[in-house]
């Protein structure tokens, strides 16, 4: 997520922006807005360590299951 910690600051600084400017409804939909791109950027790093660690292949799949076929 730090790659792009760099959104949600953005998000963060537009939502000030909106409530310093009585933008309320703005405000709302970025406080939404940041909810998702944490959730989804949360989402991504633990796709991303399970990965790392061998639990899933590019396709998430487990590396493990080879539909019963064996490579050498």
């Amino acid at each position: 997520m730090i790659q792009s910690h760099w959104m949600l600051d953005v998000l963060v600084d537009l939502r000030s922006y909106a409530a310093a400017n009585d933008m309320r409804t703005l405000a709302d939909h970025l406080s939404e807005t940041l909810e998702v791109a944490r959730s989804e950027m949360a989402s991504i790093d633990e796709k991303a360590g399970a990965q790392k660690n061998g639990e899933q292949n590019q396709l998430g799949q487990d590396p493990e299951n080879t539909g019963g076929h064996q490579y050498s």
